[in-house]
């Protein structure tokens, strides 16, 4: 079978390996849709792994099951998580599912940038959710980063009365976007440096844009009646922005770095401030199972508009050329690799 092999941004390279054999409580997934994440692209979190068949936004159809599997059959549609938490120990039993080791060490091998996955045992168990039938493959690849959007405005406390400002309009931001529109929060800001993606985000329920080329603080106040916003929601790893951040929160405030700068960017904190105004830093990271489970509730509940998110549909042999569109965040937004288009 095929293969995308990440050495860095720049380098993917297509193998040919052995289809995975599988054990007893185990199934083989022939993968229909992957979609590229941006934190594909982030290298400094990639290359220490790196080679590797990255992919974690895998959906496809049940090819093959073990003789001990009786909870899916050959045919199902679904998706599979990559990494499942214990549901066990001190960090699960207190909601923060993703501090958990299990779920940091789990896997599907090789990874979702490859025509067939073997799904381990444990991912079974708390990793599968079936695609419903008017669901498409490529629609489904968004439960997982949706997810993770459901938990950082879940862990931000989002309400319904928030001003929330969205740091970055990509992938991530857009669906930021879509998920607090859906809640009805009271008005949504949404900043970058490029145009196609303010317009993108206009698009998409962003009730006012701003050029973060310019003084990004002062637009936002000017727009706000002179104050900062309720939530704050960083969804770029530029250090610019995480800098910028600190500054457009109103007092009794959060924000949220669902996306982070490199670990060598240390960010000065003004606690002083901070603590006279009661102000909140957030951190995300992943998803939990009961994340994933309001995703594709959102997802088949036609709530947001995923599907025309996908700018690119690639065939897995076209892995560089998908990278290379991520890598570079010009006019795509989605990029969806189909490992078995032909066959």
């Amino acid at each position: 079978m095929l293969v995308a092999v990440y050495h860095n941004n720049k380098d993917i390279r297509i193998e040919d390996i052995p289809k995975p054999e599988i054990g007893p409580d185990e199934f083989l997934l022939k993968v229909m849709a992957s979609g590229i994440c941006g934190t594909d692209g982030v290298e400094w979190y990639r290359l220490p792994k790196a080679p590797r068949v990255l992919g974690h936004e895998a959906t496809g159809i049940i090819d093959e099951v073990g003789e001990n599997v009786t909870k899916y059959e050959v045919g199902d549609r679904v998706f599979v998580s990559h990494h499942v938490p214990c549901n066990k120990c001190c960090y699960c039993k207190k909601d923060a599912h993703t501090a958990c080791e299990t779920l940091h060490t789990t896997n599907y091998f090789p990874g979702g940038f490859s025509q067939y996955i073997r799904v381990p045992k444990i991912n079974i168990e708390s990793g599968v959710y079936k695609l419903p039938a008017d669901m498409s493959y490529e629609e489904g690849t968004f439960i997982e980063p949706l997810a993770c959007a459901v938990r950082g405005q879940r862990l931000s406390d989002m309400q319904k009365c928030d001003t929330v400002l969205i740091i970055g309009s990509g992938m991530a931001g857009i669906l930021h976007i879509q998920l607090s529109k859906m809640k009805g929060v009271q008005k949504i800001f949404a900043a970058d440096i490029s145009a196609d993606r303010l317009k993108l985000a206009e698009k998409f329920g962003a009730d006012h844009t701003i050029d973060a080329n310019n003084d990004l603080v002062k637009q936002l106040k000017q727009l706000n009646d002179g104050t900062g916003v309720d939530k704050v929601i960083v969804c770029t790893g530029a250090t610019k922005a995480a800098l910028t951040a600190l500054d457009c929160a109103d007092r009794g405030g959060t924000i949220l770095f669902f996306a982070v700068p490199d670990p060598t960017v240390k960010i000065p904190i003004p606690i002083t401030q901070f603590w006279r105004n009661e102000t909140t830093i957030r951190t995300s990271y992943g998803a939990a199972p009961k994340d994933l489970k309001e995703a594709l509730h959102v997802l088949s509940q036609k709530h947001i508009n995923v599907f025309d998110m996908i700018t690119h549909r690639l065939d897995l042999k076209e892995a560089a050329e998908g990278f290379r569109l991520v890598a570079e965040a010009g006019k795509s937004l989605k990029v969806i690799l189909e490992p078995n288009r032909s066959g």
